[in-house]
């Protein structure tokens, strides 16, 4: 199984705080609902149609209402009230930031790899008392795509933007350093490739996992015999389970893994079925608003992946 937890990068104004998307979570459940159908137009969804729709993946009325305020409280929405009825929608640095994961989501093993040859290392040395320094350093690095090769010694086979060197910069406490160098092996086997920094066997079950999985769905899905419920369900759950892959495998250099890897057409799988539900999702989703709020809702709208690698925020 993934043991990486913090899906969700750090927020990019401090007014907002994305929940840890892990399994189970209804506020991490509650983010991906509202952003895959509200996120372009910032759409306001009435709270009875929230808790109707993370009851149908199983969250009781009271969690989802306790999910609702929480998510409020993190800045992650913000609510307004008509009467006794109240609705809400995502704030906007909520939805930046929401854009920009989308994006990378998107831009995930869609065009040609192509790798210079070099790694960029990050190097720190952070005092035994600073343990939750340590830690953060070590979630935000993780997040961009690095691994641990040694204590203190964290890979990429990117270059560092200067945004990532910026916000690295205001993580810093004690010593660090940071090199884009080349790897030279030893003729010992002490000597260790960077690349040996992830679990290659590991990375590939999961994608192929994922493919097994989700491949079986497809001749349904073209059918259209995935609808209501089950087609934002099965929509949800393909865009938890695939956004994790960005982590877990940070564009590794394709000419460094086994043959076959299996990025590409997991990429595939991904598209076909997020794509291929969008539309029933959609009715569904403004079905069950409806039914709360009367007239139509065209607000409520499901992005495809192109449209989320063109997002303007």
């Amino acid at each position: 199984m993934f043991s990486i937890d913090e899906i969700f990068p750090d927020g990019v104004d401090e007014s907002v705080r994305l929940p840890r998307r892990q399994a189970g979570s209804p506020q991490g459940l509650g983010v991906t609902l509202i952003a895959d159908y509200t996120l372009s137009a910032r759409a306001w969804l009435p709270s009875a149609a929230i808790v109707a729709l993370l009851g149908e993946f199983g969250v009781t009325s009271g969690a989802a209402r306790t999910t609702i305020s929480r998510l409020a409280r993190r800045g992650a929405l913000e609510g307004r009230r008509h009467g006794r009825h109240s609705s809400y929608r995502l704030t906007e640095p909520a939805a930046v930031n929401l854009s920009m994961g989308g994006r990378g989501i998107a831009a995930f093993a869609a065009g040609p790899e192509s790798w210079d040859g070099s790694w960029t290392l990050v190097t720190f040395s952070i005092p035994q008392e600073e343990g939750t320094q340590r830690r953060a350093i070590r979630d935000h690095l993780r997040w961009r795509g690095y691994a641990p090769l040694y204590d203190g010694v964290w890979v990429s086979p990117h270059p560092m933007t200067a945004e990532e060197r910026t916000s690295l910069a205001g993580m810093a406490l004690g010593a660090m350093s940071v090199f884009r160098a080349q790897h030279l092996a030893l003729e010992t086997e002490a000597s260790r490739n960077p690349v040996e920094a992830w679990d290659i066997g590991g990375i590939a079950r999961e994608y192929t996992t994922f493919i097994r999985r989700w491949s079986r769905l497809l001749p349904r899905i073209t059918a259209g015999r995935i609808t209501g419920a089950a087609a934002v369900r099965a929509r949800t759950e393909v865009m938890d389970t695939y956004r994790r892959f960005p982590v877990l495998d940070p564009m590794l250099p394709v000419e460094l893994l086994p043959p076959g890897w299996p990025r590409a057409h997991a990429r595939e799988v991904f598209v076909a079925v997020y794509d291929g539900l969008a539309e029933p999702a959609q009715e569904h989703v403004r079905t069950v608003v409806a039914d709360v709020a009367d007239g139509p809702h065209p607000e409520i709208r499901a992005h495809t992946v192109a449209e989320m690698s063109s997002s303007p925020n």
